[in-house]
Parts: structure tokens; C-alpha cells; sequence
């Protein structure tokens, strides 16, 4: 083995050791029970992408705080990046953020878990993106193409979303059986990083299952780069991967905190369709970006992206988990894994 390799695979077993503690953290986080919420408290966990412009919006013009004055509360709103659908669910579990951002997966492995205890739930979508996993090896056309000697980087091994939609298709290809059957070859990295090694080559990864804005600048930044699998196709179409989530305690003491919340995201994704542009400009600073700003725009206004908060055609996922016994609880309409509010009731 290589130096270069040595020391990637040695960052790799940092990163399972650090998810395997997290994982553990959660555990204790669901058994030590509800963590009371405070009226006019917001820790929000994001992630990395445009999948999470909604939030950079909200915050750059101060959205929720524009909504909370007009309730007559003051609200105080932080925000926290995290990298990992495992990491945002113990931050939520141990009470140090009131609302989690991550992939519909992550939502639906708590919402099964804390069922009678936190009752954790979704809050909004964060739009619909197509997630496509991107491979820089010629040979790889289809998932069938992939070998051991490859590696599929992912947020969170087996529970991000990314992951969750790659067992779904595992599943459709070789049968529910073998459904996990890409888990082995996959491997947990943030999307910048994951980025980085398709667009640069040289590593054990070879493919990377993202969102954007970071596919988009592995498919312009490597000539080798190229789709093997688009998320939409698993879903059954157009789709919100990535959601919001909180715990009942939250929703339910705090309904003001709650309510401009949602309000915010809403005008945020208002603001976004009407001035792309803008957006624009904000998600790189807001990110300290150094992506092309053309590229950028392509993304945010590339036909089978949407911003809005209404979740759509997430149902379907939950159900492959139950079926494969990733939950042990079948979700059957949107009002079991959501809190009810006017603008999600029309979601899917």
C-alpha cells in the first residue's frame, strides 16, 4: 500500500471510529428521554450544499428573526455545520441543536426510534434535488460495474440519504435480500472532501454518491467523471432527499419559535425562485465558496430543482426501510413522520 493510500485509509478509520462513538452518543440520547425545548431558542445543524440554501437564505436575511418579531418574540438562532446524517441525530438526541438538517433517511431512522420518547418528526423540506452518484472510472456504467477494489463515498455509512437511496437500488437489482450489498465498499467522507478525490483521482474512491452543488463540479472538473445513478430514478421521480427535523418537545413547546420558523423557510424559498441571482451570491458567501458562480446558477435553476418546503415523494423511502427492517415501524401517510403545519399538509 501507498503512503498517499496509507494515510487516506487512515483518515477513513478515524472518520468509522468517530461515527461508531456518535452512534453510541445517540443511543444514550434516545434512552435519557425528552430534552426540554425554551421559546425563542433556534440551534439549527446544516450540512454541506445547495441543498441547504434555504437555511443560508434564511440566515442571511434574517428571515426567522424578521417572522419572530412579527409574533412578538425575540428569537435567537444558531447555526451548526456538521458533516453526516449519524452526527446530526446525536446533536439532536443530546439536546444541543432544536432542529436538524439532513437526509430524509436519518429522519426516518429516528422517527422509528424515538417513537414514545423524544417523537422525533420532520418540520419542512428543503426542496427537491436529484442526487446523482458520480463515478471517475471509466468502467463503471451501472452499480453492477463496481468492485471491492472501489470505495462509493457517502456522508454516513448506511443511514445518510445518499445511502439509503443506493441500498433502494441495490435492492432493485439484486433483491431485498442483498440490499446492504454496497455498504461494504462505501465509505464516510464530507461532500467536499468526497469532491475532491473524484475530481482529483489517485484514490481508493472512485465514486461518490453527493448533491449539489459538488456532483456538479465533480461532472465539470474531471473528464472521467460521469452519472451512474440518479436518484429521481430510484424515487419514482422528483423528490426531497434532504429535510428538517425536530423533536415534539420543540414542537410543541415552543410554537412560536415553531411557527416562524416555517414561515422563514418559506419566504426563503419565495425569495429564491424569484431572484436566483441573489441566492446565488449569498450561498457563496455564506459557504466561503469558491465555486463557479455560472455553474452555480445552472444548478439553482436547472429544471428538476424546486424550492419548497412541502416535502415530496418521501414516502416511498421509509417503506423500502420498513420492508428491509431498517425501522420496525411502517410509515403509511406524511402525518405520521411530520408535524402537521398548513404548508407541508399538501406533501408526499
Amino acid at each position: 500500500m501507498t503512503g498517499t493510500r496509507r494515510t487516506w485509509l487512515g483518515t477513513w478509520l478515524s472518520r468509522r471510529q468517530a461515527a461508531l462513538f456518535l452512534g453510541g452518543a445517540a443511543l444514550a440520547g434516545i434512552l435519557a428521554g425528552p430534552v426540554a425545548a425554551a421559546e425563542g431558542q433556534l440551534r439549527i445543524a446544516k450540512q454541506f450544499g445547495v441543498v441547504y440554501l434555504l437555511l443560508n437564505v434564511a440566515e442571511d436575511q434574517k428571515l426567522i428573526e424578521k417572522h419572530g418579531k412579527a409574533a412578538g418574540l425575540d428569537i435567537k438562532v444558531d447555526y451548526v455545520q456538521l458533516s453526516g446524517g449519524s452526527a446530526v441525530n446525536d446533536a439532536l438526541l443530546s439536546g444541543n441543536i432544536e432542529v436538524a438538517g439532513a437526509g430524509v433517511g436519518p429522519l426516518f431512522t429516528l422517527w422509528d426510534r424515538t417513537r414514545g420518547r423524544q417523537n422525533v418528526k420532520g418540520v419542512a423540506s428543503l426542496g427537491n434535488f436529484p442526487y446523482y452518484l458520480v463515478s471517475n472510472r471509466p468502467a463503471v456504467k451501472t452499480l453492477a460495474d463496481f468492485t471491492e477494489a472501489d470505495r462509493i463515498a457517502v456522508p454516513a455509512v448506511g443511514v445518510s440519504v445518499q445511502s439509503r437511496i443506493l441500498q433502494w437500488a441495490s435492492a432493485k437489482l439484486w433483491g431485498d435480500k442483498n440490499f446492504a450489498r454496497l455498504d461494504t465498499i462505501s465509505v464516510a467522507l464530507p461532500h467536499p472532501e468526497a469532491t475532491a478525490a473524484i475530481v482529483k483521482g489517485g484514490t481508493e474512491v472512485t465514486g461518490h454518491f453527493g448533491n449539489p452543488p459538488f456532483q456538479e463540479q465533480e461532472l465539470a472538473g474531471n473528464p472521467n467523471a460521469h452519472i451512474v445513478l440518479n436518484s429521481y430514478d430510484v424515487q419514482g421521480g422528483p423528490a426531497s432527499s434532504t429535510v428538517l427535523y425536530a423533536t415534539e418537545g420543540f414542537y410543541r413547546d415552543s410554537p412560536k419559535t415553531y411557527a416562524a420558523f416555517v414561515d422563514a423557510l418559506d419566504e426563503a424559498a419565495r425569495f429564491i425562485t424569484a431572484d436566483p441571482e441573489k441566492a446565488a451570491d449569498i450561498y457563496i458567501k455564506a459557504n466561503t465558496s469558491r465555486i463557479d458562480r455560472d455553474l452555480l446558477l445552472k444548478v439553482i435553476t436547472n429544471p428538476e430543482v424546486s424550492f419548497k418546503i412541502a416535502p415530496q415523494n418521501t414516502l416511498g423511502l421509509g417503506q423500502f426501510m420498513h420492508r428491509v427492517g431498517a425501522i420496525k415501524t411502517a410509515p403509511k401517510t406524511l402525518t405520521d413522520y411530520f408535524f402537521v403545519n398548513p404548508r407541508v399538509a399538501a406533501g408526499s
